[in-house]
């Protein structure tokens, strides 16, 4: 791996923590805080790529793991993951990866509407689809209620995602050796 890839994964998995500074909204029917965290899968694999952004995902969760405040709220420590919000989090590598491989059917810019769907399909939908049965697990709550508890992240993701793209495409134009 070259040096550049490693600084790559350091950025982006700072940059994710980072996006913890913002103060988490907790729902209180999920008890899965609204972060802006979620847009670094989304930004890590639309900018670095599948692997090394889902390898950056990877770093930044076993930095919580071992304890480091970083996921927002200050939280940290091996017992999020045990939480009702684990699952969303550990999810983030493969949704990065996902977003990644997504990005790179295409070469230079990506158009938007393909932005968009690559983010929802990654940033969202494999975000959704690991950390929801999880929620339903670990919470010991129905189906019906993880669900319907997890749509209010919808609006809030879906302007992630839109956010994302534009950002990706505006950085992915100033650096196309990004």
């Amino acid at each position: 791996m070259s040096t550049r890839a490693i600084v790559h994964i350091a950025l982006f998995a700072a940059l994710t923590a980072a996006l913890g500074l913002f103060p988490p909204i907790v729902l209180p029917v999920v008890g899965v805080p609204i972060t802006a965290q979620s847009m670094g899968p989304m930004l890590a694999g639309a900018l670095i790529g599948a692997r090394r952004g889902g390898l950056a995902l990877l770093l930044f969760i076993v930095l919580v793991a071992v304890g480091l405040p970083l996921l927002a709220g200050g939280r940290g420590g091996f017992g999020v993951f045990l939480g009702p919000s684990g699952g969303f989090i550990l999810s983030w590598p493969i949704a990065a990866g996902v977003v990644g491989w997504l990005y790179t059917r295409h070469d230079g810019a990506v158009p938007l509407l393909q932005a968009i769907t690559a983010l929802t399909l990654g940033g969202i939908g494999v975000v959704y689809l690991i950390g929801i049965p999880w929620l339903v697990v670990v919470a010991e709550i129905g189906w019906v209620p993880a669900l319907t508890g997890s749509m209010a992240f919808l609006p809030g993701d879906l302007v992630k995602v839109v956010l994302t793209a534009l950002i990706a495409r505006g950085v992915r134009r100033a650096y196309p050796g990004l």
